[in-house]
Order: C-alpha cells, then sequence, then structure tokens
C-alpha cells in the first residue's frame, strides 16, 4: 500500500553494540516483549544517485556484509524502480544515522529497468517487499501487479514475486496459483492490496507471502467497529518456486474513522517476519482519510496445525484452524508519531545478546510524512 497485552518499556541501551556480532538466524526465535532504543528519520526529499529517496516499504538485514537492502515502492515515476543499500550505525544510544550507500534499479527479463507506471502501467513494477536470501545471497521482491479499470482502461496485469541477484539482474519467478491471478471480473486480489509482505523461514526452504487486504472471495475487506477480515499467508517451496499452501489470517476492524465518513481507510498486513517453527512476526498497518499517524499493531502469529484454504471461499467456508496470533505491540502506546509501518527486519545483536529488530515506514514521497526508522530489543 502507497501511504498490533504487552507494556512497552522504553529505555536506553547502555553499551556499544557490536554491528557484527548477529544471532543465528536458523534458529527459532523467543520475543515476549520489546523495549524501544530510540527512532531515526532520513530528510524529506533526500536525493540519493538522482534518485529520491522515499517509499521504503521493506528492509532486510545482510549479517555478513552489516547491510541494509531497502526496497522502494517508487513505480520508476522518479527513478527507475529500485532499492537502496544503506549501513545504520548503532552506538550506545541508538541509531546515530541511516547511511545509504547504494541505489540499485531492478532489471526486468529483458534485462532492462522497469517502465514509468504513468507510460506503460502494464510493463511496471509495483514493488512492496523484499527479503534477503543469505543461503543463496539472492534477493526476492514482490510486485503488486494491476487491476486498472478506470478512464475507459482495463489494464490487468499479475501480481509476481521475483528472484534478483545483489546486482539488480532477474533471475526467476515463483508460479502463482490461479486464484491469486489478477481478473477483470470481482475475483482473486483487489487493486493494489495484493503482495505487500515476504518472509524467509529460518532454513530458507520457505517462503510466506502476505496477501494485504481479503480477495475478492475472501469478504470485504476490513472496515470500522468489529469489521475485521480474512487475508492469506502464502507459503512457497523456495526450491519449486510454487505455492505448497496458503492459511487464513483475521486482520483486526480498521481503529478509526474517516474523515469524511466515505473516505479512504484500510487496515492490512504489511510485512512478515519469520521466526522459526512455522511462527512469524506480523504488521497490522491501518490508516485512515482525515487522520495523520497511521495505526500499527505488531502481533506474533503462529501457522502450526492451521489449515490449507487453498481451494476454500473465506467469505462462503470460513476457516475451521486459522492462524492464531498475539498482540505483542501496539506502537500507539510509545507516544511517538508512528508514521506508515511497512518493513522489519532484525538486526545486529546488542552488547547483552538479545536481537535488535528494526522498523522502515514508506513515506509515500508525501510532505508531512517521514522515512522513520524504530529501533527495539527483542526481550526474549
Amino acid at each position: 500500500m502507497k501511504r498490533a497485552g504487552f507494556v512497552c518499556l522504553i529505555f536506553l541501551v547502555i553499551g556499544c553494540v557490536s554491528q557484527r556480532k548477529v544471532a543465528n538466524r536458523h534458529q527459532a526465535i523467543s520475543i515476549s516483549g520489546l523495549r524501544l532504543i530510540n527512532q531515526f528519520s532520513l530528510p524529506s526529499a533526500m536525493m540519493f544517485k538522482e534518485t529520491v529517496v522515499g517509499g521504503l516499504s521493506g528492509i532486510d538485514y545482510d549479517a555478513k556484509r552489516d547491510l541494509y537492502y531497502m526496497i522502494c515502492d517508487d513505480p520508476s515515476t522518479k527513478g527507475p524502480a529500485r532499492f537502496y543499500t544503506a549501513r545504520i550505525p548503532i552506538s550506545d544510544t541508538g541509531i546515530d544515522s541511516v547511511q545509504i550507500v547504494d541505489m540499485t534499479a531492478l532489471l526486468n527479463p529483458q534485462a532492462r529497468p522497469y517502465t514509468d507506471i504513468t507510460k506503460d502501467r502494464i510493463h511496471s513494477a509495483d514493488v512492496e517487499a523484499m527479503r534477503y536470501d543469505s543461503k543463496r545471497d539472492e534477493l526476492i521482491w514482490s510486485s503488486e501487479g494491476q487491476r486498472y479499470l478506470r478512464d475507459g482502461k482495463q489494464e490487468l496485469q499479475n501480481p509476481s514475486v521475483i528472484l534478483m541477484q545483489r546486482d539488480g539482474r532477474y533471475l526467476d519467478s515463483f508460479q502463482l496459483p490461479p486464484i491469486l491471478h489478477i481478473q477483470l471480473e470481482e475475483k482473486g486480489p483487489r487493486h493494489n492490496s495484493v503482495f505487500e509482505a515476504i518472509g524467509i523461514d529460518e532454513t530458507a526452504s520457505h517462503v510466506y507471502i502476505g496477501i494485504e487486504e481479503p480477495l475478492y472471495e475472501d469478504g470485504p475487506r476490513a472496515a470500522g467497529g468489529d469489521s475485521s477480515g480474512w487475508v492469506r499467508i502464502v507459503k512457497f517451496n523456495r526450491a519449486l518456486k510454487q505455492s505448497v499452501a496458503q492459511f487464513a489470517y483475521r486482520i483486526d476492524p480498521v481503529p478509526h474513522p474517516s474523515n469524511p465518513p466515505s473516505a479512504f481507510k484500510i487496515n492490512g498486513v504489511s510485512d512478515i517476519l519469520c521466526l522459526g517453527n512455522d511462527q512469524f512476526l506480523i504488521i497490522e498497518r491501518a490508516w485512515s482519510t482525515g487522520r495523520l499517524p497511521s495505526d500499527v499493531r505488531l502481533y506474533l502469529a503462529d501457522a502450526k496445525g492451521a489449515q490449507d484454504v487453498t481451494s476454500l471461499s473465506l467469505k462462503t467456508q470460513p476457516p475451521k484452524k486459522p492462524i492464531t496470533k498475539k498482540l505483542l505491540l501496539d506502537l500507539n502506546s510509545l507516544g511517538l508519531f508512528i508514521d506508515n509501518m511497512e518493513g522489519v527486519t532484525f538486526g545486529p545483536t546488542l552488547p547483552n545478546g538479545n536481537r535488535t529488530l528494526l522498523l522502515v515506514a514508506d513515506d509515500n514521497f508525501a510532505k508531512g510524512q517521514r522515512s522513520q526508522f524504530l529501533l527495539f530489543e527483542v526481550v526474549p
């Protein structure tokens, strides 16, 4: 999208953080809580290599190189479809700076940059999420596709999951099940509400793709009051590049009404972080017209024993065993302005051996919004 009862204890971590000391990401990760260390924001409309730095919709940490890869959701209107590489030094007070060190264009199967969406929608890339596969030294990114039915146009483009080298070169793509194909009728994914989240499991054997909002077959979008919605988490076999299961996850209602009441509002899954043993940290991010901050909740989710809903319409056959979830942290409890959080990753470990967790916000290239980073200590 363009544009979570644990009580969080806010504190400053004492001691210098070793950027090189990183816990083994192949172990199951226990999280009982999060403690905020600090926040940091990039300057608005910051330029780097003739591109506007913003639209940061995903982040992942390359521990070997001590680098962060951040996908940008600009569909080639302010530069090529791209990702940024950054260093994020952390001191005893948290994030000192976010140093952009490179910009890499995403290349299509013909080894060319993707087209500007305003000129050629069908061949553009509406990028929303990206993960680093350290086992294969590759990147995996997702595009939401297009279901554009306006102004007399019928422009349909399937969402995609792409494998890419770190230099931006296209390698391959995943095969999508038919239910995830864009259709002219109100079936399948909604426009701009598709592959918003990616997680890679602890052995890099499976990739999990989070669909932001309900498919048409799965019922209405989340609204106010007690109006929640069912979304899907799709499990792909990494080697086969095929879907092997789909699980149902219930998103919360939109917390605040829009102003005016008929204006846009949304709640959906904006990222997934695999914890091991079929457990996840999931970001639910909501926003309502007329309200400046976003409403962001972090949930611990468990898919063990969850029902495979691949062949079901969740609107007519609600799942008997969905993914379970437990609120880890409502970011509004921090007392900070919370922007459009769309990416999450583990970072380096602290001197006490605990992990760090970083969140990044997509500023939508809009005045009044921020490319905001939040740094937490993970309490095991």
